[in-house]
């Protein structure tokens, strides 16, 4: 096949997921706490026919290897709702799933018909190490700055606020929680933990929806390509066939 037909057609490939990474962050624009994300890439330049010195321009395939996220911090909205909460600078709060601990930066908590204090998506949240139960004459619940939780009558532990020497490297779970991997949560030393706000999004809408644009217009002309190279192709064969 001719290179610049597998150039154009593992651009279409490459261009495509970059497409579904842009969709994404639009359908997460609103989400509490969620980051912007990026394909990495990689280029691989095409051996030349004779192996001698590259004549011209060079042909180079492009590979995406990995997502990268944006973890700047998202807008501080306030909602004035005792039970959310937003974290300012570095840390995860703590969750606790069926399939293990589970780390994220949306605050946006509730309580469960048991008392325990859980995410949007029925999660306990951790408090030195267990979910966070409040009992019946537990009306008014403070949130210090600290993470540390209380109600009128007594405390109820502190907020697990963790960091992770290789942020990058979190693997995205369902409802916008984040997995460890390999990697071992370490106590934030001075959280800063905000009652009664929310961490927006930092996805730009305006610079997504550019980039969608640019990449739907590069994805029709590699379309092209292809299209123009499969007839050439096949005008060739018909030629030498007859």
């Amino acid at each position: 096949m001719e290179n610049s037909l597998v150039v154009a057609l593992t651009r279409q490939d490459t261009l495509r997921r970059q497409l579904d990474v842009v969709a994404n962050n639009l359908a997460n624009m609103n989400s509490t706490g969620f980051k912007n994300e990026r394909l990495l890439f990689v280029e691989h330049l095409v051996p030349t026919p004779s192996g001698g010195e590259r004549m011209g321009d060079a042909i180079a395939l492009v590979r995406d290897v990995a997502t990268v996220r944006d973890l700047a911090a998202g807008e501080l909205k306030e909602t004035g709702s005792d039970l959310d909460v937003a974290i300012a600078g570095e840390g995860y709060l703590s969750v606790s799933t069926p399939d293990g601990p589970r780390y994220t930066r949306n605050g946006h908590l509730q309580l469960n018909e048991n008392g325990e204090l859980v995410t949007a998506q029925g999660q306990p949240v951790l408090a030195q190490g267990a979910p966070v139960q409040l009992g019946l004459e537990d009306a008014r619940i403070s949130i210090a700055r600290d993470g540390m939780i209380s109600s009128e009558s007594t405390d109820l532990g502190r907020l697990d606020i963790v960091r992770f020497s290789r942020p990058q490297a979190l693997l995205a779970g369902e409802g916008g929680v984040m997995m460890a991997g390999n990697q071992q949560p370490e106590p934030v030393a001075a959280p800063v933990v905000l009652q009664g706000m929310l961490e927006g999004s930092n996805v730009e809408p305006i610079s997504e929806i550019e980039r969608l644009i640019d990449l739907q217009r590069a994805y029709d002309q590699a379309r092209q390509l292809v299209d123009r190279e499969d007839d050439r192709i096949r005008k060739m064969l018909q030629t030498y066939a007859g």
